[in-house]
């Protein structure tokens, strides 16, 4: 069994957000990504509980190429103005054509 090296980048933000980021990764040629809401605590006491601040978790794997470009326009364009989170790890796959 062949294993291809990828990157997760794994973004955490307010669903305010969510389509801000669906329209970067596009941008950037990103069709396949998971999402759905999560709940959790950080610096700012519990997300995630009320009607308007729900947020979302949106996973992607990609090349190292990819994920520079799309990490630095999320930063430039979207830090500023929304609560967001990323974070990135190594992955392997098995159906390396699927994620070019």
């Amino acid at each position: 069994m062949k294993l291809y090296d990828l990157k997760l980048l794994v973004i955490t933000c307010e669903t305010l957000a969510q389509r801000n980021v669906f329209d970067i990764l596009a941008k950037h040629q990103v069709s396949g990504y998971t999402f759905y809401e999560v709940e959790g605590s950080g610096s700012k006491n519990l997300h995630g509980k009320g009607i308007t601040d729900k947020n979302v978790k949106i996973e992607v794997l990609l090349s190292k190429d990819k994920l520079e470009s799309i990490v630095e326009e999320i930063m430039r364009t979207m830090f500023s103005d929304f609560a967001i989170i990323l974070y990135v790890g190594d992955a392997k796959v098995i159906r390396s054509e699927k994620f070019a």
